[in-house]
């Protein structure tokens, strides 16, 4: 039970790591524009690809979008 509660912690914080860096890397594109050398990566393209793409979905979209942020408030 102790190596579950580990994995668990640690995913957390993986996914918490990962949070952060896609928000800073939204700042980075808003403020530098989509083409940077040191941040090949369009990232606000790819959240609105995303976005739409679950909007295009419908019910499920918006079913798969409140599993997701449920599951990512749960403390």
């Amino acid at each position: 039970m102790e190596y579950l509660n580990k994995a668990t912690a640690a995913i957390k914080g993986l996914v918490e790591t990962s949070v952060a860096l896609l928000a800073l890397a939204v700042v980075l594109q808003v403020l530098f524009g989509a083409n940077t050398a040191f941040f090949p990566v369009d990232v606000v393209g790819n959240v609105i690809h995303v976005t739409k793409s679950l909007g295009a979905e419908g019910l499920v979209g918006l079913a798969s979008l409140w599993v997701l942020l449920a599951l990512f408030n749960r403390k």
